[in-house]
């Protein structure tokens, strides 16, 4: 099925990494557990198999022989246009029949995989215009960012053990296990879960290799405590919490930060996870300034942003006499391994903690 057009309503969310993607039409590849429509993107990691950046543009060569100057039968110069869009962007995606079973992976998608898994593409699925509550399961400019973080500093994650936070669909924790041990791969509700498990699943060619591991597990900012009810899917074993808690030394989170009560269970639970770490801890947390007006203020504001900063203010200057928190911004100047518009509005923030 092809959607060529996106349906809004009032409540309706869109991210500009769906909106800019250069194909006319979204490919639909099915409909998940709950009846939202799923489709699937791939992304290409600009760089060569061994690790080095490359260029989505060939070289220009200069010629300043006329008689090379390719011409029509005419004789007149033959311009070959640009295309409207960059070819190593997105590969194109075949439609399936359309199931809201359960979905498996089954011997034809991993054949496929098989034939597709070159290294520098990763393939993700993703819902696009939900509602804000389903915003996870969209891909977001701020794991682009992250991710490219992750690759440029690649040396720093090596072997860690990692935990993200509100990981959505997955991407940068993928991204993550290139490089790293072990990645917990957090967040809520069992239809993202499970979609963040299939996107795993479907690029375990780019961690398996180097005995990397993803594990897809709930973790509920608003909760008390880990999720150990063996008859959930997705729950954590205690051998697996006493691990994150003996060998993480690094969390990350990529655009988490868009309601108010959110950001205060984030760094809630940032200053629980740090002060229960045997290691000191550092958090990368990825955001993008949104420019809103608001009838309250009459005027642009951006207030989910405000509240971030506020909060990160809040951590640093916190005396509790047992964590100690270092804010500082991390500058936007590394390599961008994906294609996608870093826009100004794209911020990094390294978080430091240290108990005391």
């Amino acid at each position: 099925m092809v959607m060529d057009q996106v349906t809004f309503r009032s409540d309706t969310v869109l991210s500009d990494v769906h909106l800019l993607l250069p194909n006319a039409c979204h490919l639909m590849k099915r409909l998940n557990g709950v009846g939202q429509p799923v489709f699937t993107s791939k992304f290409r990691i600009l760089r060569d198999c061994n690790g080095k950046d490359s260029s989505c543009d060939s070289p220009v060569h200069e010629n300043s022989d006329a008689s090379d100057v390719p011409r029509d039968e005419d004789g007149d110069l033959d311009v070959v246009r640009r295309p409207r869009y960059p070819t190593c962007n997105r590969d194109a995606v075949c439609p399936v029949i359309i199931s809201q079973s359960a979905v498996t992976l089954t011997d034809q998608d991993e054949d496929s995989e098989e034939e597709d898994g070159a290294c520098d593409i990763i393939k993700i699925e993703h819902t696009m215009a939900t509602s804000l509550e389903d915003v996870g399961k969209q891909i977001w400019r701020g794991a682009f960012l992250l991710a490219d973080f992750i690759l440029a500093q690649a040396s720093m994650f090596k072997g860690a053990t990692v935990l993200e936070l509100g990981a959505g669909t997955g991407l940068t924790s993928i991204v993550m296990a290139m490089v790293a041990k072990m990645v917990y791969c957090t967040d809520v509700g069992e239809d993202l879960l499970n979609m963040c498990q299939r996107n795993v699943t479907l690029n375990k060619q780019h961690f398996e290799p180097q005995e990397s591991e993803i594990k897809v597990r709930q973790l509920d900012w608003m909760a008390d405590d880990f999720c150990t009810d063996a008859d959930l899917e997705f729950c954590w074993t205690d051998a697996e919490v006493a691990d994150l808690h003996d060998n993480t030394t690094v969390l990350i989170a990529a655009d988490v930060c868009y309601d108010d009560d959110l950001t205060d269970a984030l760094f809630r639970i940032l200053y629980r996870l740090s002060s229960n770490m045997r290691h000191p801890g550092t958090s990368y947390i990825s955001i993008e300034k949104r420019l809103n007006f608001t009838l309250r203020h009459m005027d642009v504001a951006c207030e989910a942003y405000d509240h971030f900063r506020h909060c990160l203010d809040q951590l640093q200057q916190m005396t509790d006499g047992k964590m100690n928190f270092t804010v500082e911004p991390v500058k936007i100047s590394f390599s961008q391994f994906f294609q996608y518009e870093r826009v100004d509005q794209l911020e990094l923030w390294k978080v430091t903690a240290e108990r005391l």
